[in-house]
């Protein structure tokens, strides 16, 4: 996985993940990576910091667990109209990523952590994956500084 600062034409930065970097591309021209703030698809990726890794034979340091940024000062009221369609179009935008991810990455069910460890120790190949996790696993994962992305959207079921 690679995870990409990008920015809208509004000026909008956010974060992506993806599998590699043609994925990015593909993606891009099919119109799927738009701006979780205003939804444009007119993206460009942002100047960003280079990550360097350790050898394949070392563990990095862990990362400390930064805090969630704060809401912003104009956040409509959680039981206004403004605020319903705000967690409409977010759900939708989750399912969109969630259909992508398990369309483009391999399941590796309730062995996520284990697998993610393995992948980021060099043990395993490199590959997209997506499966469970519990909050202490995830919060586990970070602090070794392996990047996951949980997603809020809700399981399918086949009923």
């Amino acid at each position: 996985m690679i995870v990409f600062d990008l920015k809208c034409e509004s000026s909008h930065r956010f974060e992506a993940w993806f599998k590699s970097s043609s994925a990015y591309e593909e993606q891009k021209a099919s119109g799927f990576v738009s701006c979780p703030f205003c939804n444009s698809t007119d993206i460009s990726k942002a100047p960003m910091a280079p990550n360097i890794t350790a050898k394949s034979n070392q563990r990095p340091e862990p990362k400390p667990v930064s805090a969630p940024p704060t809401a912003p000062a104009a956040m409509p009221k959680a039981d206004s109209p403004e605020f319903k369609k705000m967690v409409v179009e977010a759900q939708k935008m989750f399912a969109k990523i969630r259909d992508h991810v398990e369309a483009t990455h391999d399941n590796v069910g309730k062995g996520f952590a284990e697998e993610a460890r393995k992948i980021h120790y060099g043990e395993a190949e490199e590959r997209g994956i997506y499966g469970e996790a519990t909050k202490d696993e995830t919060l586990e994962l970070i602090e070794e500084g392996i990047d996951v992305l949980p997603l809020p959207a809700p399981r399918r079921t086949d009923a």
